[in-house]
C-alpha cells in the first residue's frame, strides 16, 4: 500500500508490530478485558498500521484483505492524544491509500455512536448491525463508483 508522505515533520505512518498493536488496542478499546479479547486470530494475516509522533505510536489500525474488498479493524488512538486528529490523520492515509490500491469495497465494523467520524471518510452505513460486549455495532462501507 502506497501511502502519502504529506505529513507534518514529527508525524510519520508506517508499520507496527503485532506486541505494539496488542498493546495499544487492550489500553484504549478493553482496558477492563484480557488482553486475549483485543488478539484477532486473523491479526497474523493482516497489516497493521500506526501514526508515530515523535517516534511513538499514538493510534492503530489493522488491514485485512479479501480479493478486491478490505476490511479495517480495531482502530484505536490513546487517549491523551484524541482529539488532536492523529486518528483522522491515520485513518485517511489508510483509506486513500487502499483506494490507490483498487480495493472496490473497504468496510469496517463501527460502533453506531461513532458513524459520524466514519462518515467523513465516506463510509455510509449498511443495513448489518449487531452487538458485541454490550455495544451496538453498525457495518460501513466504502464503493468505488464505476
Amino acid at each position: 500500500m502506497q501511502i502519502s508522505k504529506k505529513l507534518p515533520k514529527n508525524v510519520r505512518i508506517g508499520s507496527v508490530n503485532l506486541d505494539l498493536v496488542w498493546s495499544l488496542r487492550h489500553q484504549v478499546m478493553w482496558p477492563d478485558r484480557d488482553l486475549d479479547y483485543v488478539r484477532l486470530d486473523d491479526d497474523r494475516d493482516g497489516s497493521h498500521w500506526g501514526l508515530y509522533l515523535d517516534g511513538t505510536v499514538v493510534s492503530v489500525v489493522s488491514v485485512f484483505a479479501n480479493r478486491k474488498e478490505v476490511q479495517f479493524r480495531k482502530f484505536a488512538t490513546l487517549e491523551a492524544h484524541q482529539g488532536n486528529g492523529y486518528g483522522s490523520l491515520l485513518l485517511h492515509h489508510v483509506l486513500r491509500g487502499l483506494q490507490e490500491d483498487g480495493y472496490s469495497r473497504i468496510w469496517c465494523n463501527a460502533r453506531k455512536a461513532k458513524t459520524g467520524f466514519y462518515e467523513r471518510f465516506g463510509l455510509a452505513c449498511t443495513p448489518e448491525t449487531f452487538t458485541k460486549g454490550g455495544l451496538d455495532y453498525v457495518v460501513m462501507e466504502w464503493r468505488k463508483k464505476d
